[in-house]
């Protein structure tokens, strides 16, 4: 069953006299309990489909539907509980000067009313971190740590649909691992889908189902994340792929 699906997506910016083309008709579908990678180099607008798709901006032309509903630039509260952004600069994310819990719990009764059950511990326990980390502000975890933090604040909302910015590229390779591994799980347990954009295709290829190739705010590709990566029909997506086999080598 597709839960979000996008339609001719564009994005343009006017800066003085140029016009840049962040995206160019780009179409989209994620399935129910799915993981879709979305990769590409730098430039490539995967980060501005996902601010699209979170109602961060608009985009200039095409629609985004959810559960086959054109959502409308304003989002509501119930859209914005629906799809729960996490960002690459997991500490930049929470209030500096608050411990986790009080964020976490300003996000769950601003998307879901003062009277919403939330079970702290519980969720630390979700996320395979110690309680008592919750007391703490976010410049006293581990980049790590304020990650699967991070996760635990997206959760504890009861999204349908979580959309990952480079989660795990500040991370080093343990702890990407991890958080793969957590992000995976938690996504299976919950049938909740992802979006999850990355421009390393090691990271895609162990985690997502499928797989969206961007070029200069165009897809050029997409199809199973392993048949992708391993048989590429694109120039473009070979040359990405071999490139991750040049580093590893």
């Amino acid at each position: 069953m597709i839960v979000l699906e996008g339609k001719s997506l564009a994005k343009r910016y006017e800066q003085q006299s140029t016009v840049i083309h962040a995206l160019r008709g780009v179409d989209f579908r994620l399935e129910s309990g799915e993981i879709l990678g979305v990769a590409g180099e730098s430039g490539s607008g995967k980060s501005t489909l996902l601010k699209l798709i979170s109602g961060l901006e608009a985009p200039s032309a095409g629609s985004i539907l959810l559960h086959g509903k054109e959502l409308s630039p304003r989002r509501t509260k119930e859209e914005y509980r629906t799809m729960q952004m996490i960002f690459q600069n997991a500490p930049a994310s929470f209030h500096p000067r608050r411990t986790i819990a009080d964020s976490i719990t300003e996000s769950v009764r601003s998307l879901r009313g003062r009277n919403a059950p939330l079970d702290l511990a519980s969720l630390a326990d979700r996320v395979g971190l110690q309680r008592e980390l919750m007391d703490r502000t976010p410049r006293q975890l581990s980049g790590g740590q304020c990650q699967r933090m991070a996760i635990a604040r997206a959760m504890a909302v009861e999204p349908e649909i979580l959309l990952c910015d480079e989660i795990t590229s500040a991370l080093d390779v343990s702890s990407q691992a991890q958080i793969l591994h957590l992000l995976a799980g938690i996504c299976r347990e919950s049938h909740t889908s992802a979006i999850f954009v990355s421009h390393d295709l090691a990271v895609i290829r162990c985690l997502c189902d499928r797989v969206m190739i961007m070029r200069d705010g165009a897809l050029v590709e997409e199809g199973p994340a392993a048949q992708v990566i391993r048989q590429p029909r694109e120039a473009y997506t070979k040359k990405l792929v071999d490139s991750v086999l040049e580093i590893k080598n």
